[in-house]
């Protein structure tokens, strides 16, 4: 059985990258009606409850949902988003959308293309899992969701924002798995396997630059919009915030295979810049800092209109991605702002919110987290859980909001480097192991059967 789940976890993951729903952030971008259609006829069947929505053209979600046969039972929803980020084919080795199949150095096969790490294989198992304990005549005790969600890349307008404040109990539950955990560190089989239980606040702000027009042949003494918006660039990537330590740091320290002493500094506020400022490894470097510090990363600038060579431009937009530790919301990513920009740049600008939500945490004492440990015991019975505070956003947030408990997890092969997996999120060259399909696929089916079961 685990075998043919398997098999059609692998298909139904080909499709879903090789229908190319990329959301690029604009409205008529993603086209996740086309995933949404393939996993809606994937999972329907007798029995099976199905709500769907499209509130942006060619942008459609939908949730499956099995009702339980106790009123008074906990609901587990597994949630996938349908969307990609946008991709460079120049930098990859293999069609980004071709969703082959190609065995590596090391004789392992894996699935090649955009969204096989983040997170269409995690899509696809759910869908597998939720479809095969449907064919089987499985009767949870507490409702089983599937939720199949679009814009997740984007902010989630188009998707889970939208679902949560239009139909909320839709898709209101006590319990949610989404993205991502499942990597190992430390010895082979014995060490931790990561479970998101936290996530970093995202504070996406436009800062609008204002200047003068004029003629590109006369620079001198000119209010050029695009110089002072360097500056602006500038000022920020030179920011250093103060470091601040989550509640699981310290665990996720401890879980390292690092030296003590690479241990010690990385606890200690005073030393830990020291530290990342030396690390050779830029993956490891930066989500550390990621994972101490508000960040704050300047990525789009376009100016009014078309450009012109000859034009001195007089109003430019920066886009700048903000992840706020906890304890930073408006107020506090406007503090940031004033300090990384100084009064004289800050006055320049006119800063508008584009996201604003805060970190957010959920906890572990509960029959879920203790379901996921007897599960990802069967093929690891000398590992533990560690509880990871990661420093991207997913909709687990939204349904935090919503009260549910929400991890993000999934079990990838143990001989993964949790550093080189993590940068085929949004990177180059994304794939992802067989056996990490079979082992997520038989985790979702242990954690429904534990919990509902």
């Amino acid at each position: 059985m685990a075998s043919d789940l398997t098999a059609e976890t692998v298909e139904l993951l080909q499709t879903l990258i090789r229908n190319e729903c990329v959301n690029d952030g604009s409205a008529e971008s993603g086209h996740e009606t086309r995933n949404a259609d393939v996993l809606q006829t994937f999972v329907e069947s007798s029995g099976v409850d199905i709500e769907r929505w499209e509130p942006t053209p060619d942008r459609a979600s939908f949730v499956a949902r099995v009702p339980g046969t106790d009123p008074n039972a906990p609901s587990l929803c597994l949630m996938g988003h349908t969307d990609v980020v946008p991709v460079n084919p120049d930098g990859w080795r293999n069609d980004p959308f071709g969703g082959e199949i190609i065995r590596n150095d090391e004789g392992v096969d894996e699935v090649w293309g955009r969204g096989a790490v983040d997170m269409l294989n995690l899509t696809a198992s759910m869908a597998v899992v939720f479809k095969s304990m449907v064919a089987r005549g499985f009767r949870p005790k507490g409702d089983l969701l599937y939720f199949a969600v679009a814009d997740e890349e984007a902010g989630s307008a188009h998707g889970a924002r939208w679902v949560a404040r239009e139909h909320p109990d839709a898709i209101r539950c006590d319990y949610l798995l989404t993205e991502n955990g499942g990597l190992h560190t430390g010895p082979e089989g014995t060490g931790t396997i990561s479970v998101n239980v936290a996530e970093k606040g995202v504070a996406w702000r436009r800062l609008r630059v204002r200047g003068t027009p004029g003629h590109g042949s006369m620079p001198l003494g000119s209010d050029n919009a695009l110089v002072t918006t360097a500056k602006v660039v500038s000022r920020l990537a030179d920011y250093r915030p103060t470091p601040r330590f989550h509640e699981l740091w310290r665990g996720q320290v401890e879980s390292l295979d690092v030296p003590d002493d690479m241990k010690a500094a990385m606890l200690d506020e005073d030393t830990i810049d020291d530290l990342l400022a030396d690390l050779p490894h830029p993956g490891a470097k930066g989500h550390f800092h990621a994972c101490t510090h508000t960040t704050f990363s300047p990525n789009v600038m376009a100016t009014k209109g078309r450009p012109k060579t000859n034009v001195i431009p007089d109003v430019v937009d920066l886009d700048v991605d903000i992840r706020t530790m906890p304890g930073d919301h408006t107020d506090e990513v406007t503090a940031h702002l004033r300090d990384a920009l100084g009064d004289d740049l800050f006055e320049r600008v006119e800063v508008e919110v584009l996201m604003d939500d805060p970190a957010s945490t959920s906890r572990i004492d509960t029959p879920l987290w203790d379901a996921l440990e007897r599960a990802v015991g069967v093929p690891f019975p000398e590992a533990r859980l560690n509880p990871q505070f990661i420093v991207g956003f997913t909709d687990a947030r939204v349904f935090r909001e919503l009260g549910a408990v929400a991890y993000g997890a999934g079990l990838f092969s143990p001989a993964i480097d949790p550093s080189e997996f993590g940068l085929r999120f949004h990177g180059h060259n994304e794939r992802i192991d067989i056996e990490s399909l079979r082992l997520t696929t038989e985790l979702w089916e242990r954690v429904i059967i534990d919990l509902l079961g």
